[in-house]
């Protein structure tokens, strides 16, 4: 079976509610807490209007590796224009500008933030570096699409969640695999029933870098480690089908640096099911996922992150296979649930609310805690 590919994922999302009975998530966003009447919180009327129907302006925050990828993705997309870019460096962000077609280089986080011709900054800097240019973005009234991990501790997270309800601006981690074509089917599926009810989910994300204590991946001092680079993805993916975790359990090998370097967790739900989840930097893992349940199960191939590929197993071995050709390198999706949000004047997306970015950060913070101590 083929799925069909609309423009950029666009569209309303398809039912993603959580399937397990007795676990204490029914009634609650993915995040982890009741919902909250904030979120998906409409934009004033003039904001709305301002919105509706326009071209998405976007500014870019950075000018790294993974802002270059996005940008490529964006300068595909009909709806949407890259109009600046910021960086600490002018020299940079001119550079930046002159291999996309950007128009404006600002030689500064703020200036970028202050531009009034930007509706949307993407903040691309390394992860400690989230939350400080997503506050002047929000404070200065930007929409703002923050880089995973939203921030690097739940505690972070959560003062960007208040102030972005503050102001009534919106934010939204750029979880990019959440808005696949791929995944969103998945979650339909489980929603209807095709799985039965999710008794365990199976991930596994592991790189094999080579160790050098100053990159990004290996550093301390940089929010370095596999919990905050690839961890997110593979607890990202259990979120939406088992809500948060009961229990939480972890061991992990650090490297030399410190930082987690090989990591095992366990995740437990009062209704039985369990989700085993591996992420590491030292062997490439085969990148699969598997959820499991009590009438068949859904195998994502290779790289389930970014998934062109499953296949639904029925009990008694009926087997059907979905495939997709993403767009680009498979960003634009996200991209176009931020457009889709800011043109139906929502502040946060029904899709990923800031209380489940929260929320996965916080086990994030109690795994780390665990092995730290």
């Amino acid at each position: 079976m083929r799925v069909p590919l609309g423009r950029g994922g666009a569209g309303r999302p398809p039912p993603c509610r959580p399937i397990m009975s007795g676990t204490g998530t029914e009634g609650k966003v993915r995040g982890g807490g009741p919902r909250d009447r904030r979120a998906g919180e409409i934009m004033d009327a003039r904001t709305m209007c301002h919105m509706a129907d326009k071209t998405i302006r976007w500014g870019i925050l950075g000018t790294g590796g993974i802002a270059e990828v996005f940008t490529a993705d964006l300068l595909r997309l009909e709806g949407h224009e890259v109009v600046a870019v910021g960086s600490r460096s002018t020299a940079t962000a001119a550079a930046f500008a002159d291999r996309h077609g950007i128009g404006r280089a600002h030689g500064s986080y703020a200036a970028l933030a202050a531009d009034p011709e930007v509706d949307v900054v993407y903040v691309a800097t390394p992860h400690p570096v989230h939350f400080e240019p997503a506050r002047l973005c929000v404070e200065a009234g930007r929409a703002v699409l923050v880089e995973k991990p939203l921030t690097t501790s739940a505690a972070e997270a959560a003062r960007l969640a208040d102030l972005a309800r503050e102001h009534g601006v919106f934010v939204m981690e750029a979880m990019w695999t959440r808005f696949s074509p791929l995944i969103r089917r998945l979650h339909s599926l489980v929603g209807e029933g095709a799985i039965g009810d999710v008794s365990a989910i199976f991930a596994d994300f592991s790189i094999a870098p080579p160790f050098d204590p100053a990159h990004r991946l290996w550093a301390a001092e940089l929010a370095g480690g596999a919990l905050l680079d690839l961890g997110c993805y593979v607890l990202s993916i259990t979120w939406p089908l088992l809500g948060p975790p009961d229990t939480v359990q972890a061991t992990a090998a650090p490297a030399p640096t410190g930082v987690d370097a090989n990591t095992g967790i366990l995740l437990g739900y009062r209704a039985g099911a369990v989700a085993l989840l591996h992420c590491g930097l030292m062997g490439e893992s085969p990148h699969t996922a598997t959820i499991v349940g009590t009438k068949g199960r859904i195998e994502l191939a290779a790289p389930f992150y970014r998934p062109e590929a499953m296949t639904l197993v029925r009990q008694g071995g009926e087997r059907e296979t979905f495939s997709v050709d993403l767009a680009g390198n498979g960003y634009t999706y996200q991209a176009e649930e931020v457009a889709r949000c800011l043109r139906l004047g929502l502040t946060e997306s029904p899709l990923l609310p800031l209380d489940e970015s929260v929320a996965v950060l916080r086990v994030i913070d109690e795994i780390a805690g665990s092995f730290r101590r």
